[in-house]
């Protein structure tokens, strides 16, 4: 089989750099690119900026070189609220978006731009990291910094499906900064998992996992044209049997939002 060239985003992200990472174990299978937006975060993490292009999600022409060749592109950019100050004793805190870092910009209208720049360079699949609660436009999500981010989201996902490529959408619950593999994971549509969770488990799932679903949807045929949900019973859960068959758990997604 050819190796796959394949473009990640968001790659010096807490997600997107597990992503690169793991694709970098396979080189007999992948080529992969990481694009970020400054030099030394690529440094920082990964010792060298080899095999990385830099540029700006929402200056379409900055992707165009760097998805040259390229058989997947794999989207794992996202728009960052920040602490607005330390609330006072009492107080929730506030968030609030840099300038040129709302979600309109960064989900939306970069998201676009790399599926147009995709869609232009003959890329055959992009995979699309998403979040959970993209059905209820009154989730919290939406409030932090009056930025409707999953509105945004969501909108950039309807996008990508209508692009005419072909397309993995991974809508991911809370993401955990735990390893990887130790768990069972549980696929759902439309958010029925956030309203309504099997024995009332957390709707959140380890980066590690979500990583490695990356991975193998660029692998599985049964992958292609498929958008879900997804999270994770937790480690003690007595009923939790390990995923080892992402397959299977491929061939029970469904495609479309």
């Amino acid at each position: 089989m050819p190796v796959k060239k394949v473009l990640v985003t968001g790659a010096t992200g807490r997600t997107g750099s597990l992503v690169l990472e793991k694709l970098r174990q396979h080189p007999n299978e992948f080529e992969p690119i990481g694009f970020a937006r400054t030099e030394a975060k690529a440094k920082e993490l990964f010792g060298s900026t080899e095999s990385f292009f830099f540029g700006n999600i929402k200056d379409k022409a900055t992707l165009t070189s760097a998805l040259e060749g390229c058989h997947a592109l794999v989207i794992l950019t996202s728009a960052v609220p920040k602490l607005k100050a330390p609330p006072q004793p009492g107080q929730r805190p506030e968030f609030e978006f840099e300038s040129g870092g709302f979600p309109e910009e960064v989900d939306w209208l970069g998201q676009k731009n790399q599926i147009d720049a995709a869609k232009e360079a003959g890329v055959e699949h992009i995979v699309l990291v998403g979040s959970m609660g993209g059905t209820n436009p009154n989730h919290p999500l939406n409030r932090i910094g009056n930025g409707n981010i999953l509105i945004w989201k969501r909108k950039a996902e309807q996008y990508s499906i209508d692009s005419g490529l072909d397309y993995t959408i991974i809508r991911a619950g809370g993401l955990l900064d735990e390893p990887g593999g130790k768990r069972e994971l549980i696929v759902g549509k439309n958010d029925t998992l956030l309203t309504n969770p099997p024995n009332g488990i957390p709707t959140s799932i380890p980066r590690t996992e979500v990583a490695s679903l990356v991975v193998q949807a660029l692998r599985e045929p049964n992958a292609r044209n498929k958008a879900f949900d997804v999270i994770s019973k937790p480690e003690d859960e007595p009923s939790a049997v390990i995923t080892s068959n992402m397959s299977a758990l491929f061939a029970r997604t469904t495609s479309g939002l």
